[in-house]
């Protein structure tokens, strides 16, 4: 059996959420990688959003997740980044959506604007839910080409 890998990582509006995301992933057999922040100690979240795509790049993750006080800085940071198609979800359906049709590999959650309770239930959505492909695998690969063209 293969052990999965779930990267974790937060500015300091995010970390308590990503606590909580931590000790629910870490009873379902992940490997864990907790990039921080851990404390409220003011931090930026492009230099966490940046930490986490590339250490999903390296260890060929199977998730992220990723937070910050809104989840909109910290995944616009990511996906700057080859490969990572980071999902801002605030409820279960667009959750499902995203990885569904999407193939989302991270997934961002703002502390500040969700329920602690909907933000575990994303979290289960996106690690069970599978890519669909078929007609939206054309489409994410227009996704990640527009990255490739950018860097040739």
């Amino acid at each position: 059996m293969t052990i999965k890998t779930i990267i974790l990582a937060s500015d300091h509006a995010g970390h308590l959420l990503k606590n909580i995301i931590c000790d629910r992933v870490t009873t379902k057999g992940y490997e864990i990688i907790d990039l921080g922040t851990n404390n409220s100690d003011p931090v930026d979240y492009p230099d966490f959003g940046h930490l986490a795509a590339e250490e999903f790049i390296r260890r060929n993750a199977s998730f992220g997740f990723i937070f910050c006080g809104t989840g909109i800085g910290i995944s616009m940071a990511a996906n700057k980044h080859n490969g990572i198609r980071a999902a801002l979800c605030n409820d279960v359906n667009s959750t499902k959506l995203a990885r569904s049709h999407n193939d989302a590999n991270i997934l961002a959650l703002g502390e500040r604007v969700i329920d602690v309770e909907i933000a575990k239930e994303c979290v289960d959505v996106f690690i069970n839910t599978p890519f669909d492909g078929g007609r939206h695998s054309n489409r994410v690969k227009k996704i990640d080409l527009i990255n490739r063209e950018r860097v040739n």
